[in-house]
C-alpha cells in the first residue's frame, strides 16, 4: 500500500524522535543532579555563614578530613551553587531546543501520514494487533 519512500521517512522520523526524547530524558536527569547539588551547597553555604570566622572547618576529602579555614570553605560553596546554576541554566537551554526538535519532527510524522493514508492504515493495523 505505501510506497517505500514514505516508509523510510517515516522509520527515519521514528528513529530521531526516539533519539530525542532519549536526550530530553537524559537532560532531566542531569538537571536533576545539578539541583540536588545546588541545593546541598546552598544548605552548606547557608550554615557555614552563621559561623563565626575563627571557627575550625573541616573538609572531607573521602574518609579523610582535613582542616580548612571558613572563608576557603565558604569561598568553594559559593563556587558550587554558581556553577551548578550555569549549568543547570544552560541545560534548560538545551531542553528547550530538543523540545522544539522532538515538536517539528512530530508534525513532521502528522504531515506523512497525512499525507500518505495507506501508510497511516498500515501503522494503524501494526499497533492493533
Amino acid at each position: 500500500m505505501a510506497d517505500e519512500p514514505n516508509r523510510a521517512a517515516f522509520v527515519e522520523l521514528q528513529s530521531r524522535m526516539i533519539e530525542t526524547t532519549g536526550k530530553i530524558k537524559q537532560l532531566q536527569t542531569q538537571m536533576r543532579s545539578k539541583e540536588s547539588e545546588k541545593k546541598r551547597a546552598y544548605l552548606t553555604l547557608e550554615e557555614l555563614i552563621q559561623l563565626p570566622d575563627d571557627t575550625n572547618t573541616y573538609k572531607a576529602i573521602g574518609k579523610v578530613f582535613i582542616l580548612e579555614p571558613r572563608s576557603l570553605m565558604v569561598n568553594e560553596q559559593e563556587k558550587k551553587l554558581n556553577d551548578s546554576e550555569t549549568a543547570i541554566s544552560s541545560m534548560q537551554t538545551s531542553k528547550e531546543y530538543l523540545e522544539k526538535q522532538l515538536g517539528e519532527v512530530e508534525n513532521n510524522v502528522r504531515e506523512l501520514l497525512q499525507q500518505d493514508p495507506g501508510l497511516a492504515r498500515q501503522i494503524l493495523s501494526m499497533t492493533v494487533q
